[in-house]
């Protein structure tokens, strides 16, 4: 299978460039998620990122991965 290097915007991966294994389409999965085992006092989790578009200069994207959730949705906001 193929593989991109992709960016990590945010989160405990930031900074990061990861091989991720791309779909038959050559897109990188949605949403990637990193499993977190259990540590001393702190339950395991899991780190959500979603995809996203990073642009260059030329206008040329290419996609890259941000923590937290995607635009539109999250949490409704208290009030």
């Amino acid at each position: 299978m193929r593989s991109a290097d992709t960016e990590f915007v945010g989160g405990p991966l930031d900074g990061r460039v990861l091989p991720i294994l791309l779909s038959p389409f050559n897109n990188v999965p949605k949403v990637y998620r990193v499993p977190v085992p259990a540590h001393l006092d702190r339950p395991a989790t899991t780190l959500e990122y979603h995809r996203a578009k990073q642009y260059d200069a030329r206008g040329r994207w290419r996609w890259r991965y941000e923590y937290g959730a995607p635009d539109g949705g999250g949490e409704a906001a208290a009030g």
